[in-house]
């Protein structure tokens, strides 16, 4: 089962990962002021995880609404997901992976692992 894991970050803000069962980290937040906002957060993931996929990858790509995992590459050429809420906002990404199919996985083990995730917090 997965798990959210908060920490702080070195100029004092909050932020987290989901991760999966095996402890490798499927996405990650932005660095958040309080904790009430990086809780906000995690709910938001756990809301938004059931979104369809935008494939950005490909010519003529299809709109999808919001919430929606946007799949797309970085300037280095790797693949990469972004979870974005109902209001547009980015709420989770993930790293880099070499192929398409391994990113479409990592959107998955997050709409497994997020919506019943429980909160842990980092030593």
């Amino acid at each position: 089962m997965g798990k959210f894991v908060v920490k702080e970050t070195k100029n004092g803000g909050l932020k987290f990962d989901l991760k999966a069962g095996n402890g490798e980290t499927i996405a990650t937040s932005e660095v958040y002021a309080s904790k009430k906002s990086c809780l906000n957060g995690i709910k938001s993931v756990k809301a938004n995880s059931v979104g369809a996929v935008e494939d950005q990858t490909v010519e003529g790509f299809a709109k999808v609404k919001h919430p929606k995992f946007e799949v797309y590459t970085d300037k280095g050429g790797e693949f990469r997901f972004r979870l974005k809420a109902k209001n547009g906002e980015i709420i989770a990404t993930s790293e880099g992976y070499k192929t398409k199919a391994s990113c479409l996985n990592g959107v998955e083990s997050v709409r497994k692992n997020a919506p019943d995730a429980e909160v842990t917090y980092a030593e």
